[in-house]
C-alpha cells in the first residue's frame, strides 16, 4: 500500500541525461531512395528553375524557392527532382515539400568552399539555415533587433534526447570552430557556452565563450530558463529572444559551421536519438530529409494499428502522422508509443488538485489560466495569469489528473496573440 501525505504525493523531479565519457558512433542510415527537402515558401512566386521537377542537383548545393535571395536550403544527397508540393508545417506554416531521387554517388557542389577564407552573415544565411541543429541566421541582420549576445545551448530541450549533447561532447573541436566562425562573422564578443553542469567535467579545452553549467534538473535547459538564468528575467508579452539582443543557436549548429569552414562542405547529416517502444535508445545519423519509415525499419521497429510516433521528447514532442514524413535539420528525436501504452487527452474540465501549479517551474497559476484559455480568452489568459511566464516544459500536463492537454493550450494562445500584434502593427 502507498501512502500518500496530506499535502500531496510529491512533486516530480527529473534530470537530464548525461552521456559517460565513451562516445560511439552514430548507427548509419542507409541513403533511401528518395529525400523530401521543405523550404519555407513565399506567397505568389513561382518556384525558380532549379528546383523544377527534372532538375539536377548536388549534394550541398544551394536551393532557393526563387531566384531572387528568398529562404533557401542545402541539398542533402545528388539527384534529380521529383515534385514540388504545398506543405503545411505547425501552426499553419506554409513550406514547399521537394522531393528528390537520389543517386548513390555523391557529387559535391563546390561553391561554399570558395566563401570559407573570410566567414560573414550572409554565408551562414545562404549555407546555414538547413544545416543539421540550423538557426534562422536572418534574426542577425535585422537592423531594428541589433543582436548583442549569442547564446549556444549544448543541451537537449526534452527528456531521453541526448542529440546536442552527444554532439558537444565528442565534436568538441568542431564546436569551438564553430564558436570562433561566429565570432568572426557577427562581430559579436559576447558569446554563452551552456550545458548541464556535469556535462563539462574533465574538459580541459577551452572555449571562446562564457562557459555557464545550468542544473541537471529538467527544465533547465529549455531556452526560456536558460535566459532567466543569465539575464535574471523573462520575456515579455509578444516578445523574442531578438527584442532583447540575444540569439540562441544549438550546439549541433555551431558544430555543423565549425565542420563545414575546416572540411569545404557544409554537413548533410542529422544525429538523432530514436526511442522504441520498450524505451531502448539508439543513436543515429541520416540524411536531412530521410523518411523515418526507413530508419525504424534498419533498427527493426515495427508500426501497428494506433501505435504513435512523435517527433521530440516525451514532454514536448508533437505527435506526426506518418512514417513518411521526413527528417529535418532540426529532429533530435523520434519517440515511438506502442498504443497499449499511450495515455489519452480529455476534455474533461479541470478538477482544481492543484498539480499543476505545485510542479511548474515558474509558479504559474496553471489551473486559472487553463480555464480562459479553453475559452480563446487568450489576452486575459496573458494580462491577469502569466501566460508568458510559461517555458513550455509540458511538467503541468504530465501531472494534470483530468488530463487536459494544457501545453497545446498555451502553445496555441502564444501563436494566436503573436499573430495579432503582427496583424495590429502591419495596420499600423
Amino acid at each position: 500500500m502507498q501512502l500518500k501525505s496530506f499535502f500531496g504525493s510529491p512533486k516530480p523531479e527529473f534530470r537530464y541525461e548525461l552521456l559517460s565519457t565513451a562516445f560511439p558512433e552514430p548507427m548509419a542510415v542507409a541513403l533511401p531512395e528518395t529525400v523530401t527537402l521543405l523550404i519555407p515558401e513565399q506567397p505568389g512566386t513561382a518556384p525558380c528553375q532549379a528546383i523544377k521537377a527534372g532538375a539536377k542537383v548536388k549534394t550541398g548545393q544551394k536551393l532557393s524557392w526563387d531566384a531572387n535571395g528568398g529562404p533557401s536550403i542545402v541539398s542533402s544527397v545528388t539527384g534529380t527532382i521529383q515534385s514540388h508540393t504545398p506543405y503545411t508545417g505547425d501552426y499553419g506554416k506554409k513550406f514547399a515539400a521537394i522531393g528528390i531521387a537520389t543517386e548513390k554517388a555523391d557529387q559535391w557542389d563546390e561553391s561554399f568552399q570558395s566563401l570559407t577564407g573570410e566567414p560573414t552573415v550572409q554565408t551562414l544565411i545562404d549555407h546555414f539555415s538547413g544545416a543539421p541543429g540550423g538557426a534562422d541566421f536572418s534574426k542577425l541582420t535585422d537592423p531594428g533587433k541589433p543582436i548583442k549576445t549569442i547564446v549556444v545551448y549544448g543541451g537537449d530541450t526534452d527528456l531521453l534526447v541526448e542529440t546536442n549533447l552527444f554532439v558537444l561532447k565528442s565534436r568538441i573541436s568542431a564546436v569551438m570552430n564553430g564558436v570562433k566562425i561566429l565570432k568572426s562573422a557577427t562581430g559579436i564578443d559576447e558569446i554563452f557556452a551552456v550545458a548541464p553542469s556535469e556535462a563539462f567535467q574533465n574538459y580541459d579545452g577551452h572555449f571562446e565563450a562564457n562557459v555557464k553549467g545550468v542544473p541537471v534538473d529538467y527544465p533547465a535547459c529549455q531556452p526560456l530558463m536558460i535566459y532567466y538564468q543569465l539575464f535574471g528575467k523573462m520575456l515579455e508579452q509578444g516578445q523574442s529572444f531578438e527584442d532583447t539582443g540575444v540569439f540562441f543557436i544549438r550546439a549541433e549548429a555551431v558544430g555543423a559551421i565549425g565542420q563545414a569552414f575546416s572540411q569545404g562542405r557544409v554537413p548533410v547529416e542529422k544525429i538523432l536519438t530514436i526511442l522504441d517502444k520498450s524505451q531502448r535508445k539508439h543513436l543515429v545519423s541520416a540524411r536531412i530529409g530521410t523518411p523515418i519509415g526507413g530508419i525504424l525499419k534498419m533498427l527493426n521497429i515495427s508500426l501497428n494499428d494506433r501505435d504513435r510516433i512523435i517527433f521530440g521528447g516525451p514532454m514536448t514532442g508533437r505527435a506526426v502522422y506518418s512514417e513518411q514524413q521526413p527528417v529535418q535539420f532540426d529532429t533530435d528525436a523520434i519517440l515511438v508509443q506502442d498504443a497499449n501504452d499511450i495515455i489519452l487527452n480529455s476534455d474533461y474540465p479541470c478538477i482544481n488538485c492543484g498539480e499543476c501549479i505545485r510542479t511548474c517551474p515558474t509558479r504559474v497559476p496553471v489551473n486559472m489560466l487553463i480555464r480562459f484559455l479553453e475559452a480563446g480568452e487568450y489576452q486575459d489568459g496573458a494580462d491577469l495569469y502569466d501566460l508568458y511566464s510559461c517555458v513550455e516544459c509540458g511538467l503541468c500536463s504530465y501531472v494534470c489528473t483530468a488530463r487536459i492537454p494544457i501545453l497545446q493550450y498555451i502553445k496555441l494562445a502564444k501563436f494566436e496573440l503573436a499573430r495579432m500584434t503582427l496583424a495590429e502593427e502591419k495596420n499600423d
